[in-house]
C-alpha cells in the first residue's frame, strides 16, 4: 500500500507477489540460480530487472529473451570484495562468496555486450551480507561499485539503477544494531548528486523484531550440572541458532519479573531446548532465566525475520499457527499444520 516492491529469488517468491496483489513492474529478480523457468516467468510478468550473478546466467537470459521475442532489463551484481563482518554463512560481498561478479570480470563482460543484444544493462546490484552491524562496508562498497558505474558510462551504458541490498542488522541481543540514520550518512552523500534510482532490501529491518516464537516449556529437566527447559517448538520451528550460532532474547512471557538484560538475571543458566532428535535443537545455550515451571510460555524474540520462512517438517512435527496482531486485534493468519497435512503429498502413491 504505501509503494514497496519485492525482491525475490525464486519462481515461487513471484508467484506470491503475484498472489498479494504486488506490482509486478516493481519486482527485481536476485539470486545465483535462476532456472530456465524461472526466467520465463519473470519476463512474462514484466518485472523491473533481473539482478545478474555470472555470465552463464546472461546468456541464459538472452536465450530466454531472443526466444520470447521481448527484452529483459539487468542489472549487474558485482562483488565489490568487501567484508561486512558478518556470520561467515551470511556474508556475500568477499570475492570468495558464491555471489555476484567481481569487478575486473564485470567490466570485461560489459565490454563484450554486443554477445547478449536482447538485454538491456540498466543497473548495478551489490549486497554485502546480512545483518551487519557497520556502516564502514557500505561506504567501501559504494565507492568501489560507482567508479565502475562511472566507468561504464564513459562506454556508453546508461546505468539507470543501483541496488545496495539490504543486510541491515536489528537488535537481537542488545546494542548491536544501527540506527538507520546512521547508515544514511555514510549512503546518501554518496549518491546524492548521481542521479541514480535506488533500490534497497531492508526486509529483516523492518520485520525482524514485529515478530516473536511463542513456546511452551513441556519438561524442567536438571542434570550434569545443568538446567535444561525442554520446550515445544524446537531447530524445526526457528533454525537460526542451530544454522549461525544466533542470539534471540528469550523471556517467560508470565513473570513478576520484570523484562531485563538476560545478564542481569541471577538464577542459574539454562539451555532452551527443543523435542528434535538432534544435539544441535536449541533455541539458547547457558541462557540466565528466571525459574519457570513445566508448562510456562517462553517469548523467543526476533523471529520476525527468517523464522516461519526457514521452518520445517522435520521429525514428522507439524508447522505452527502464526498470528498477525494489531493493537488489541489479532488473527490467524497461517493456521497450525495437522498430521494429515504432513502426508497430502505422499497418501495418494501408499
Amino acid at each position: 500500500a504505501r509503494g514497496a516492491g519485492f525482491d525475490i529469488v525464486s519462481g515461487g517468491e513471484l508467484h506470491r507477489v503475484a498472489s498479494a496483489g504486488g506490482d509486478l513492474s516493481k519486482v527485481v529478480f536476485a539470486g545465483v540460480g535462476k532456472t530456465v523457468p524461472e526466467i520465463e516467468l519473470a519476463l512474462s510478468a514484466g518485472i523491473l530487472m533481473f539482478n545478474v550473478e555470472s555470465e552463464s546466467e546472461l546468456a541464459a537470459i538472452a536465450s530466454v529473451a531472443a526466444r520470447m521475442k521481448v527484452r529483459a532489463r539487468v542489472a549487474l551484481r558485482v562483488n565489490p570484495d568487501v567484508d561486512s563482518h558478518a556470520h561467515e554463512y551470511t556474508t556475500t560481498g568477499r570475492k570468495e562468496n558464491k555471489f555476484g561478479i567481481v569487478m575486473d570480470s564485470a567490466e570485461a563482460l560489459v565490454a563484450r555486450w554486443s554477445d547478449f543484444p536482447d538485454c538491456d544493462l540498466v543497473g548495478l546490484d551489490m549486497h554485502i551480507g546480512s545483518q551487519v552491524t557497520e556502516t564502514e562496508p557500505y561506504a567501501l562498497a559504494i565507492d568501489r561499485v560507482l567508479a565502475l558505474r562511472d566507468r561504464l558510462q564513459a562506454r556508453g551504458h546508461r546505468i539507470t539503477y543501483f541496488d545496495l541490498g539490504g543486510g541491515f542488522g536489528i537488535f537481537y541481543k542488545g546494542n548491536e544494531a544501527v540506527a538507520a540514520s546512521d547508515f544514511a550518512d555514510v549512503i546518501v552523500p554518496r549518491l546524492k548528486d548521481t542521479g541514480l534510482k535506488v533500490i534497497l532490501e531492508p526486509g529483516r529491518f523492518v520485520i525482524g523484531n514485529a515478530g516473536i516464537l511463542v513456546t511452551r516449556v513441556t519438561y524442567v529437566k536438571r542434570h550434569g550440572g545443568k538446567r535444561f527447559l525442554i520446550c515445544d517448538a524446537g531447530m524445526n520451528d526457528l533454525v537460526r541458532p542451530t544454522l549461525y550460532g544466533s542470539f534471540h532474547r528469550i523471556w517467560p512471557v508470565e513473570t513478576h519479573l520484570p523484562f531485563t538484560t538476560d545478564e542481569s538475571v541471577e538464577t542459574p543458566p539454562a539451555d532452551v531446548v527443543g523435542p528434535i532428535c538432534e544435539s544441535g535443537d536449541f533455541l539458547a545455550k547457558d541462557r540466565p532465566l528466571p525459574e519457570v515451571d513445566e508448562g510456562a510460555l517462553l517469548a523467543v524474540f526476533g523471529a520476525g525475520a527468517y523464522g516461519m520462512v526457514m521452518a520445517s517438517n522435520y521429525n514428522s512435527r507439524p508447522r505452527a499457527a502464526e498470528v498477525m496482531v494489531d493493537a488489541a486485534d489479532w488473527k490467524v493468519v497461517r493456521r497450525r499444520e495437522t498430521f494429515d497435512d504432513l502426508l497430502l503429498d505422499e497418501k495418494d502413491n501408499l
